[in-house]
């Protein structure tokens, strides 16, 4: 059953309030991301993707909207998480600030307390006549205003801390509500899937041939090379093709590059494609309208899909969790191929040698090779990889 827009946990109400009160405690230094600006712009994509849902007629358009609601949570909860690591790290400095200038507090609420406990006429007084009383007249009211911005400022600071751990004790609570409703859309989204029954395909999978292949190849430029085998009555012709698109394809799912092409790993080994770093839970889609030439588990590549975009190009994305569709057809460009592993929690685990690491979260990754006449190329000819996604 679908969520309507009265249904649907809305991302407004849970990212933006945590987003924007973030930066409504004073000081807090802004970082090169923006939370607050990120959880807006999720907020609207979410409501774009709700009022699609509530307009879809079908299948298709259902799994669409949903896709873009998933991202949308996705970008939201990146946003808190960001936003909360940035408010840690506020009061992580706060925090040491004011424990390194203990004494010098201690000292200055003595003076304040002893000013303010005193009558006025006694302070005012000195031991060696009128001309000392006139000259420690003179000095305490250079040294007060000094005092008042100083206590101001202690002041200013601990309210600011306050106001963090305030926001901070909550943070929880926020979390879950966006992991739930994201879990949600993610549920809805594999169900629209299964319910997905007008797509074209180009040809049927003959499955013993596929598990032949599968266990007579040792490489994946081997498998790559006897896809056409397990194709049963393939429609001639190809796609339009990606070839205008070159460079500007949009990368399979949100996250960060780990790896370039040709960089090893820790282990030593090179590969011709990128891996990027993804959250849990991510959703992986197609960069452009692609014919499903395969998806399931391939050698050491964990669950891999590949698809066709044109005749000759092969776009492979392997390390899901859950793969979508069948193979054969021909799934729409930002349609959803699978998600990612990994299990979200709503306690960010933070701790300060992390604090600096905005993408500590994303803990999986997603290996994506380009293969062009079945030779691999690099993929940043392909793809925007000059920023994050």
């Amino acid at each position: 059953m679908i969520h309507r827009p009265g249904t649907m946990p809305r991302l407004r109400s849970i990212l933006l309030g945590l987003g924007l009160g973030l930066f409504a405690a004073p000081g807090l230094v802004a970082a090169q991301s923006d939370p607050a600006a990120e959880a807006q712009e999720a907020a609207i994509l979410l409501e774009d993707a709700t009022r699609a849902l509530d307009a879809a007629t079908g299948a298709r358009n259902r799994v669409k909207a949903l896709t873009q609601t998933v991202r949308a949570y996705e970008a939201g909860l990146r946003a808190m998480r960001e936003g909360l690591r940035q408010a840690a790290i506020q009061q992580q400095r706060l925090e040491q600030e004011l424990a390194a200038s203990e004494d010098d507090v201690a000292q200055l609420l003595g003076v304040l307390q002893s000013m303010g406990s005193a009558p006025t006429p006694v302070l005012m007084l000195h031991p060696s006549g009128p001309l000392g009383t006139a000259r420690s007249g003179m000095l305490l009211a250079d040294v007060t205003p000094a005092l008042n911005a100083r206590a101001e400022a202690l002041r200013a600071k601990l309210t600011e801390l306050a106001q963090l751990r305030s926001l901070q004790q909550s943070a929880a609570d926020t979390l879950a509500r966006g992991l739930s409703g994201a879990q949600t859309a993610r549920t809805e989204l594999s169900q629209a899937i299964a319910d997905r029954t007008d797509l074209p395909r180009r040809f049927t999978e003959d499955p013993v041939k596929t598990a032949l292949l599968i266990a007579s190849t040792e490489t994946l430029d081997g498998f790559a090379s006897g896809l056409s085998q397990i194709a049963l009555g393939e429609v001639p012709g190809s796609l339009p093709g990606i070839e205008d698109r070159r460079g500007k394809l949009p990368l399979p799912v949100q996250g960060r590059i780990l790896r370039r092409a040709g960089e090893a790993d820790a282990a030593g080994i090179v590969r011709p494609g990128i891996v990027m770093a993804a959250p849990p839970r991510a959703v992986v889609t197609t960069p452009a309208p692609a014919t499903l030439r395969y998806h399931g588990p391939l050698l050491d590549y964990g669950n891999v899909a590949i698809l066709e975009p044109q005749s000759g190009i092969l776009l492979v994305l392997a390390g899901m969790d859950v793969v979508y569709g069948q193979i054969g057809q021909v799934l729409p460009g930002g349609s959803p191929v699978g998600l990612m592993g990994g299990i979200e929690t709503a306690d960010d685990e933070i701790v300060p040698a992390e604090l600096q690491q905005a993408a500590t979260e994303w803990t999986q990754t997603l290996y994506i090779e380009v293969r062009q006449d079945n030779a691999p190329v690099d993929p940043a000819l392909w793809f925007k990889t000059d920023k994050e996604q």
